[in-house]
């Protein structure tokens, strides 16, 4: 029943904070619990951490405030220690925070080195990817982050409803590729061979921050990729190895890629104009984010597309 949608501007950045907010707005109905987004603003020589001390519905007492001052300090001690340069460290909520840092070292080391701090977890690294999710609808989470005005070129965002696992964090998409920088998915559907691909993904050496199949695909995609087969060619791939009934949008640095099934049951509707690509669960989405009624279509069964901006 959740939500996704993604937007890719080929022709330059765009105030993708304020359109994903309104494509995931108008999807309220189909998760109203938590509301993720993975953005891409213009990528520099700075690494971007976003990351979390505590669950919200934890925020409480004077104990709470101790304890997130500690994990603050704690994270930033860290990253002095691995020999990042902490330019900035800012935080929107008390327990959610954005650093960007000067780093020229490997992603993994630092993404586990700051996890073992206790409470802490780590929601994005990399040079242009940002995840910011919480609690409530578009409307809420992204005014509660000032999303209103980010600038990128590129995005993908989820809406969900609670089904089988609780309304917290953990269980909020999108889901970083962990430890791969910049590579993030969404997906609407079931993998039903996840375990399957848990344990030989464990086994490869990659570990999990959550139980989320969404999480198995980021993970599977962005280690073709760094194998070397480029972001179409690991997306045909997956549509031989995942069993289930799903339709996934997966992004890196500077591309934006959709893939269905060969049932292509989950439903996912497609625009595209020479300048901007936009692609969501429902065509409502696509009318709140051009303004007016436009041509879409329904990518068909085991199709795989891929945009670069």
């Amino acid at each position: 029943m959740c939500g996704i949608a993604g937007v890719i501007h080929r022709d330059g950045p765009a105030d993708i904070g304020t359109e994903l907010t309104r494509m995931l707005q108008s999807m309220k109905h189909r998760g109203p619990d938590s509301t993720g987004y993975a953005l891409y603003g213009p990528a520099d020589d700075m690494v971007v951490i976003r990351f979390v001390l505590a669950e919200p519905n934890e925020v409480t007492g004077l104990d709470f405030e101790e304890r997130l001052e500690r994990g603050r300090a704690e994270v930033e001690s860290r990253l002095a220690k691995i020999g990042a340069d902490v330019a900035t460290m800012v935080s929107e909520t008390g327990y959610a925070f954005r650093a960007t840092i000067r780093y020229g070292g490997e992603m993994k080391p630092l993404a586990d080195y700051l996890e073992d701090v206790p409470g802490c977890e780590v929601l994005s690294l990399g040079s242009s990817l940002e995840i910011v999710k919480d609690l409530g609808d578009a409307e809420t989470v992204g005014g509660q982050y000032r999303l209103g005005g980010f600038t990128g070129t590129h995005g993908i965002g989820h809406v969900r409803m609670a089904t089988e696992s609780d309304v917290d964090l953990a269980s909020a998409h999108p889901y970083w590729a962990y430890p791969f920088a910049d590579v993030a998915v969404v997906h609407n559907g079931q993998l039903t061979n996840y375990h399957q691909w848990r344990r030989r993904l464990e086994r490869a050496g990659h570990r999990f921050q959550s139980e989320c199949d969404s999480e198995i695909i980021a993970v599977y995609l962005a280690e073709k990729m760094s194998g070397g087969a480029p972001l179409e060619t690991a997306m045909k791939t997956s549509l031989d190895d995942f069993d289930g009934v799903f339709t996934y949008v997966c992004v890196t640095g500077s591309e934006l890629g959709v893939a269905k099934d060969e049932m292509a049951a989950k439903p996912l509707v497609l625009f595209e104009s020479d300048p901007l690509v936009a692609v969501a669960t429902e065509e409502i989405a696509i009318r709140a984010l051009i303004g007016r009624e436009v041509e879409t279509r329904d990518p068909y069964e085991r199709e795989v597309l891929v945009w670069q901006v």
